[in-house]
């Protein structure tokens, strides 16, 4: 840094300290807090004034490369950009935590998940849970390094503690509009090897392909296997705004179930599906929502309700159908 204004004069010691911090201040800014010292060096401040300042408390060091600049206003994203930092070359976030980065909100990790190629040294740190792939492809976006979308909630699923938080970790992007269901089916059929592959790939199945890839015939089947009446399908009713198409309904007990796609939830259908099932209910029937996700992941659960609901005893006969086959208990 030029010890000289363009006045010709030379600039005070507290000049420059205050021409230095401003520097590191807009730095840190963009980084929730905290800066790179390569960063720092960019903008003209060498690692004896980094030091320098550390000793003075004004900042503090994170680690090899991080700064914690404590003039600036922390926010999460400091500990992100601290964990990919410190973890080894090529690092970027991965998993929920690139989720996350990418705009995915309704979901709360315990730690950060970072991924560092095979190829670079890489460093454990507390409260960051280090994965090694052979090759780590960041997404071509600006900001903190991340894996593309779409692979990152494959990815998360594969990682997640449960078939049930892997079933939501999939949702998330596409029910906030953040993801295209080709996008993330194309990712899957990417992958050769998971041990969640079964669960993985019948859930994406109902996301990518909507509520028919479980229909009518599909939940009949599940009756039988329960040994519950069988139900009556696209049974049409009228109402105030015309015809209305009920998915199943059993006539005799007043009974109707509305099988909810993943997409049901959003733009203006729940409007739709709210004014369907209420006037459904005003004509004095019940009616029960049985998401496809639901049955897929919990079947004794929702089964056990209709049962109820008809006043019988489900008694499972034979295995699962293969949509739920090989799904494990969260």
């Amino acid at each position: 840094m030029s010890s000289f204004s363009v006045s010709g004069r030379t600039p005070s010691p507290r000049e420059v300290r205050d021409t230095r911090m401003a520097a590191a201040l807009a730095i840190a800014r963009e980084h929730g807090g905290v800066a790179h010292r390569r960063q720092l060096h960019m903008a003209g401040i060498d690692r004896h004034t980094v030091r320098s300042f550390v000793r003075a408390g004004r900042w503090r060091s994170l680690g090899r490369h991080t700064v914690e600049i404590l003039a600036a206003e922390r926010s999460p994203a400091a500990r992100a950009w601290w964990a990919v930092w410190e973890s080894g070359s090529g690092a970027c976030l991965d998993g929920v935590s690139s989720m996350i980065a990418h705009g995915v909100t309704g979901f709360h990790p315990e730690c950060i998940t970072v991924s560092v190629p095979r190829a670079s040294t890489a460093y454990r740190l507390d409260g960051v849970r280090l994965r090694r792939p052979r090759l780590v492809v960041p997404a071509l976006r600006p900001g903190i390094p991340r894996t593309a979308l779409e692979d990152a909630t494959i990815k998360a699923a594969q990682w997640a503690a449960s078939d049930r938080q892997a079933a939501l970790l999939l949702c998330l992007p596409l029910q906030q509009r953040l993801l295209s269901p080709d996008r993330l089916w194309q990712s899957w059929t990417e992958v050769s090897r998971s041990s969640r592959r079964s669960v993985i790939g019948v859930v994406l199945h109902d996301m990518c392909h909507g509520a028919q890839s479980l229909g009518e015939l599909d939940f009949a089947r599940w009756c039988r296997r329960y040994r519950l009446p069988e139900p009556a399908r696209q049974t049409l009713r009228h109402g105030p705004r015309g015809r209305i198409y009920l998915d199943v309904d059993w006539p005799a007990h007043r009974l109707v179930v509305e099988i909810d796609g993943v997409h049901h939830g959003q733009g203006i259908n729940p409007v739709w599906d709210a004014l369907r099932a209420n006037e459904v209910t005003l004509g004095d029937n019940r009616v029960l929502r049985l998401p496809v996700l639901g049955l897929r992941l919990m079947p004794q659960e929702f089964m056990a309700q209709v049962a109820r609901a008809l006043g019988a005893t489900p008694v499972r006969m034979t295995v699962m159908p293969n949509a739920a086959r090989g799904a494990r208990s969260a």
